[in-house]
Parts: C-alpha cells; structure tokens; sequence
C-alpha cells in the first residue's frame, strides 16, 4: 500500500471513530493525532534506515507542534486514530496493533531503564481512554478496552474491559 492510499485509510479511521469529525477537508487540516501518524511513518523510516538523530529531531519538532510524543522506533499499524492527541506518549519499543483508538493523555511507557523491549504491545481493534498508562514490555490483548485513568501493570486478555489503578479486568467476552 502506498503512502496515498494510507493516508485516505488514516483519514476514514478518523471519519469512522471520531463524530465530532465531519468531513474528510476538517480532518486533514485539525487532526493533531492524524499528524502526528503520518509525521511518524516518516519518522520510523528514517529510523530504521539509520539515520536516528534526524528521526529524533523529526519527532522533536512534531511533538511541539502536535502535542502527541511518539519515538521513531515504536510500530504503530494502520487505522490508528489519537483523539485529541495532547499528551499521547508512545514508547521506543511500544507496538501498536491496527484499528486502535487512543484518546488524550494515554502514555504507553516503560517502567526502567534496561535496554531491549520495555514498553507495552497493543493488539487490534484496542480502545484505550482518557488519560490511561501502560507500562512496561506487557501486552494488551485484541480487542481489549482499557478505562480511563486506569494504569496497567500486568497483561489483559483479548476481548476484555480493564478499569482502575491498579487496572483489573472487570469484564471478560463470554465464549460463544
């Protein structure tokens, strides 16, 4: 898929997730999240082609104008919508699968300063609300809805509902 053919799915994300969104022009030209997406697949290629300060700079300056932090080494899939962007932080090693809705404030951050994979694993079709905190090198199950304010220190499975500080699954999908 092409970067033009990405960018019209990224702006149909948005069209589908936000209803405040009204129209594809609005989208392009107010989305601080959407910006900062498409700023980052920029800035991962220059990244994983290794030129990293320039990658870094990138990103400086993209977090000053968006208010969204991402790390140039963190994969993000597609579909990504960042709601009201101010705030998101996203870790070097995170990974975020597709069709995930994030809203302000979230950080998904490590919990030390080892190296190798210290931040979270989102899987798909993810909710993750106002203000919540992931940490560490744990993984978020497809699927999944992490409350707002909550802060998850510890696996949660697929299709399940997360809420509190310490986050604790309130709510499991029922086998059919």
């Amino acid at each position: 898929m092409n970067f033009l053919e990405l960018m019209r799915e990224d702006i149909q994300a948005v069209l589908d997730k936000d209803p405040a969104a009204h129209s594809a022009l609005e989208v392009v030209l107010t989305s601080p999240g959407l910006h900062a997406l498409w700023m980052h697949r920029l800035e991962h290629r220059l990244w994983k082609a290794g030129f990293r300060l320039l990658a870094r700079v990138i990103a400086h300056w993209t977090r000053m104008f968006t208010g969204v932090e991402i790390h140039p080494g963190a994969t993000i899939g597609r579909r990504v919508v960042i709601d009201h962007g101010m705030g998101v932080v996203i870790g070097e090693t995170a990974e975020v699968g597709n069709d995930v809705l994030i809203f302000h404030g979230v950080a998904l951050g490590g919990t030390g300063f080892g190296r190798g994979k210290r931040h979270p694993t989102v899987g798909n079709n993810v909710l993750i609300g106002t203000g919540a905190k992931i940490l560490g090198p744990i993984t978020i199950g497809d699927g999944a809805r992490i409350g707002a304010n909550s802060v998850v220190l510890e696996n949660i499975p697929p299709d399940s509902t997360a809420v509190g500080a310490p986050a604790r699954v309130i709510r499991r999908k029922s086998p059919v």
